[in-house]
């Protein structure tokens, strides 16, 4: 199989289409002022649940990464249509039990992202066998809450509804502000004001001029 990949790359390289290799899986267009794409074979932590580990399930699977879910019983499936998540491609594992870590194990062998909230603090010693299979097989894993030696930390740092004034009204979107900070390349802090979600659904960016058309 491998024989016959290179003798397909040469042959387009020779006819002037080299094929670059794609160490990226796409997020949503609005979170590139924070991450430009979810690096394979590389860990991925989000501070709680809510809406941003949604955001980035959607941005995979819309470009066409196969992604799975796991001990997430409470993974918000129409949240994440609304922001263009493909489900065809989304695979879930609500509840795994004791056995959530064999569940991850399986899975990164087999798509491209795995997003999972562990039920119990996490050993070092699992986490690097996690991590290993993660960098052979080219996947990234998405971890809700601590994980030794992530690459890459999201957070919520500020969060507003907005849509409700004097006791009435409809909420029509929160506006937040996205945080990300990690390790190596990823060192630089970055941060982004964003819809999570829009009046919509969507995700968006939300600077102070979109918040003063939507108050």
């Amino acid at each position: 199989m491998n024989r016959g990949r290179e003798q397909a790359e040469a042959a387009l390289a020779n006819a002037g289409l080299a094929v670059e290799p794609v160490d990226h899986i796409s997020v949503l267009p609005a979170l590139h002022k924070v991450l430009t794409g979810l690096r394979r074979g590389q860990v991925v932590t989000v501070d709680g649940a809510g809406m941003l580990p949604l955001a980035l399930l959607a941005g995979a699977s819309a470009a066409g990464a196969w992604c799975a879910v796991v001990g997430m019983l409470d993974v918000g499936v129409l949240a994440a249509v609304d922001m263009g998540a493909d489900l065809d491609r989304v695979v879930v594992v609500a509840d795994p039990g004791e056995q959530w870590a064999d569940a991850v194990a399986v899975l990164l062998t087999a798509v491209e992202v795995v997003m999972v909230r562990p039920p119990v603090q996490v050993s070092g010693h699992l986490a690097r066998r996690l991590v290993a299979l993660a960098r052979r097989h080219g996947a990234v894993l998405i971890v809700l809450g601590e994980w030794e030696g992530a690459q890459t930390r999201l957070r919520v740092a500020s969060s507003l509804w907005v849509g409700v004034g004097q006791g009435g009204g409809h909420l029509r979107g929160r506006r937040v502000k996205v945080e990300a900070s990690g390790r190596g390349a990823s060192a630089r802090p970055r941060s982004a004001w964003l819809w999570l979600p829009g009046p919509d659904g969507s995700v968006s960016g939300a600077e102070l001029e979109a918040l003063e058309v939507a108050g």
